[in-house]
């Protein structure tokens, strides 16, 4: 069981993670009330809400009030692994239905863990109930989703952090501050991101009875009703775009709002994208195993490309980004990063921090990324800063749509085999019906498209 506590002398434990600690604030208990734990619930208790429930458990005195997941199975099981960790030693109440959890509680916080297609419409009814709201990235499936989520996160005067937590991951914090900066690179006009794990989930199972603790049609909500080949959790969901925007919303996310984050970048002005099914032709999946893209910036472009197949570029950095600069060269991942300069100078190296001293429970959880919980943990502290002080914290609803929009845009240019422009004031894409078009994508019944909020 984790009980609240800020050690600061004990956080601070090398200059990366006292750089993270000051970039991000001093939180602690100034920022949290122990007397009022938050009242909090979760939306999706699978492996990443979960997890995050946990680092939010491990650095604040919450109460998880309630729970959500269309797998009972699944859902008891997070019931009773919460009760261990609760230091009232409670089983949350358990929901199907989360509009159902939604008006049986007055929440403070809710953890929005669910699949991609549900981010929007749960984040919306989340912030109408009147909770603060942290949801994974990427925050839509589509680009007008997004724009409501935004909308409605500032009618409504919640907080809104988004789970892009690369921006407050100790050696990236440490990375902008000590080289990009400080002007280390000097000018940067070029950027690559990247990912080439083996990560695309592909096959041909049979289809097959529902089972009776799995609540298909709640699990598949405003989706496409595909015929049931099995449990979909972890990753056989994220193969179709029924439920998500491929790789390319699922990784590039991170990288490309991590480099925003650290040039200090809006919307693209253009994105292009090339790319489909170039080799893992068999099996059911319908995501890309192979595409490029373009986001372009004054002076600047930024380039993705991600390959499900062959050896990456650098086995070194996998799943990164490099920022080019007429002084150096800047690579960074999840793992670590590596400052070489250009002709004199001194290579700079740092890596990942890892907190399993103070946070002995990390080791034996299932799934953990030990890599990602210090960061998470801080991203939670600063999501509490900003409820707070009533502030937009680091991974705001609005970066957080940038990010995600320009991944789909980039999508969109693939599918119509054009590069795309867009109008966030008008919400269109210049000069293209067809593709415009494409920013709202149709929502089965009785579910209702968010976008009714925009009028």
């Amino acid at each position: 069981m984790t009980t609240f506590h800020i050690n600061r002398r004990h956080f601070l434990k090398g200059a990366t993670a006292a750089l993270a600690l000051s970039a991000l604030g001093a939180y602690g208990l100034d920022v949290v009330n122990p007397n009022k734990p938050y009242r909090v619930g979760l939306i999706g208790t699978g492996w990443y809400g979960k997890s995050d429930l946990f680092r939010l458990m491990q650095v604040a005195p919450v109460q998880v009030i309630a729970l959500c997941d269309a797998d009972e199975n699944q859902l008891k099981e997070a019931g009773a692994m919460v009760a261990q960790r609760q230091k009232s030693g409670k089983t949350p109440k358990l929901y199907r239905d989360f509009r159902k959890m939604l008006s049986e509680n007055q929440l403070d916080i809710v953890l929005v863990g669910s699949p991609d297609h549900w981010h929007a419409l749960q984040t919306i009814e989340a912030l109408t109930s009147g909770a603060n709201v942290y949801v994974q990235k990427p925050i839509s499936v589509d680009v007008l989703e997004g724009e409501a989520m935004l909308a409605a996160a500032r009618k409504y005067g919640k907080t809104v952090q988004v789970g892009t937590q690369r921006k407050s991951t100790p050696h990236l914090i440490d990375a902008k501050k000590t080289i990009v900066d400080t002007g280390l690179l000097g000018k940067i006009s070029h950027v690559e991101m990247c990912c080439y794990y083996h990560m695309r989930a592909n096959g041909n199972p049979a289809v097959q009875a529902v089972p009776d603790h799995f609540d298909y049609e709640m699990w598949t909500g405003p989706a496409p009703l595909r015929p049931f080949d099995g449990m979909p959790h972890v990753r056989w969901w994220r193969t179709f775009m029924e439920y998500g925007n491929g790789i390319m919303g699922d990784m590039c996310i991170h990288m490309f709002d991590t480099v925003r984050w650290m040039l200090q970048l809006g919307w693209p002005k253009r994105i292009s994208s090339t790319g489909g099914i170039y080799v893992q032709k068999e099996g059911k999946s319908n995501i890309a195993d192979t595409q490029s893209a373009i986001f372009e910036y004054d002076d600047l472009n930024c380039t993705w490309q991600h390959r499900t197949w062959g050896t990456p570029a650098d086995p070194k950095y996998p799943w990164a980004f490099t920022l080019y600069g007429e002084k150096g060269t800047l690579k960074a991942s999840t793992m670590s990063y590596d400052f070489i300069p250009q002709g004199k100078g001194d290579p700079i190296h740092k890596d990942v921090v890892y907190e399993k001293e103070k946070y002995p429970e990390d080791v034996n959880e299932k799934g953990i990324e030990l890599n990602a919980a210090p960061a998470t943990r801080l991203h939670m502290l600063n999501f509490l800063e900003a409820i707070a002080s009533k502030g937009r914290p680091v991974a705001d609803i609005e970066d957080g749509h940038i990010s995600t929009a320009s991944c789909i845009l980039a999508n969109i240019s693939m599918q119509t085999g054009r590069p795309v422009v867009y109008d966030p004031s008008k919400r269109i894409i210049v000069g293209d019906n067809e593709a415009t078009g494409l920013l709202q994508r149709p929502y089965r019944g009785p579910w209702q498209h968010p976008s009714a909020l925009l009028v």
